[in-house]
């Protein structure tokens, strides 16, 4: 199952997107937010980074006005790849070189068809492993030393 959350920058995008993945024949779940009132991006980038972090949901989709808050708030989380991405290679790579989980976009930079497209790239991606994997492999042992107070 994927989840989807946004603010009310990204909340057209998230919508347009979960009739994307809905299309795909994908379980999306939505954690909001479903109006346009203002809210505060760390409490619905929390939702879905902390879900995939424990395991309760294989990948997610944030959206807020520029994707770089919803960015920050995802990468706090242990096991979190969370990559902002804002065309179509940066989503190949998301996949093929980060293995990302959670892919982030700007409802205000970005348009809803690109997004679309650019979900697609990265759900029909292939991680390539090899050195990628080496690399992941590193930040996996920097969040246990952080985890384990070691820095």
């Amino acid at each position: 199952m994927f989840l989807i959350a946004s603010d009310h920058g990204g909340l057209p995008m998230k919508e347009r997107i979960v009739d994307c993945l809905r299309q795909r024949g994908i379980e999306v779940r939505d954690l909001g937010t479903t109006n346009d009132d203002s809210v505060d991006y760390p409490d619905f980038g929390e939702k879905v980074a902390r879900a995939v972090s424990r395991g309760e949901a294989e990948k997610g989709i944030l959206v807020c006005g520029t994707g770089i808050g919803m960015s920050i708030v995802a990468n706090k989380f242990p096991g979190v790849r969370a990559a902002l991405i804002w065309d179509e290679f940066t989503a190949q790579m998301a996949k093929e070189h980060n293995n990302a989980n959670i892919v982030v976009l700007g409802g205000r930079v970005q348009t809803s068809e690109l997004a679309c497209r650019m979900i697609g790239i990265w759900l029909d991606g292939v991680f390539e492993g090899g050195r990628h994997q080496q690399r992941l492999d590193k930040i996996a042992r920097i969040e246990e030393d952080l985890l384990a107070g070691k820095l």
